[in-house]
C-alpha cells in the first residue's frame, strides 16, 4: 500500500469520527471502520514469528487490539504497536489513520 497523504489521512479520520462527541465514540469509529474494512485474517510478523491476524476488537484501557495466533498460543497485541506485513492487507489505510490519529 502506497503511503496516504496527510490529507488522505484526516479524510479517514472524518470519515470515521463523524458522529462521534467524545474520545471514546471517536475509538468505537474507528474500531467499525476496521471491523468493516480490515481483510481479516492477515499473516504478520512479530518478534520474528510469523503469526495471523484473527480478529480485532476493543477492550477498554486497552483502545484496538488485534487477537494474534502462532499454532495453540494467543496473544493480544495493540493495533497502535501491531507490525503491517508488506503488502499489507486490505483496508490497512483504517489502521494508518487511527494510528495518525492516536498520535
Amino acid at each position: 500500500m502506497q503511503d496516504l497523504s496527510d490529507t488522505q489521512l484526516q479524510d479517514l479520520i472524518e470519515e470515521a469520527t463523524v458522529d462521534a462527541y467524545d474520545e471514546d465514540e471517536q475509538l468505537t469509529g474507528f474500531y467499525t471502520m476496521l471491523v468493516d474494512h480490515l481483510a481479516i485474517p492477515f499473516e504478520t510478523t512479530v518478534l520474528g514469528a510469523s503469526v495471523t491476524v484473527d480478529s480485532v476488537d476493543l477492550t477498554p484501557g486497552s483502545g484496538i487490539i488485534a487477537w494474534c495466533s502462532r499454532g495453540p498460543h494467543r496473544q493480544a497485541i495493540a493495533i497502535l504497536d501491531l507490525p503491517l506485513p508488506t503488502p499489507a492487507p486490505d483496508g490497512a489505510e483504517w489502521i494508518h489513520a487511527y494510528r495518525h490519529w492516536a498520535a
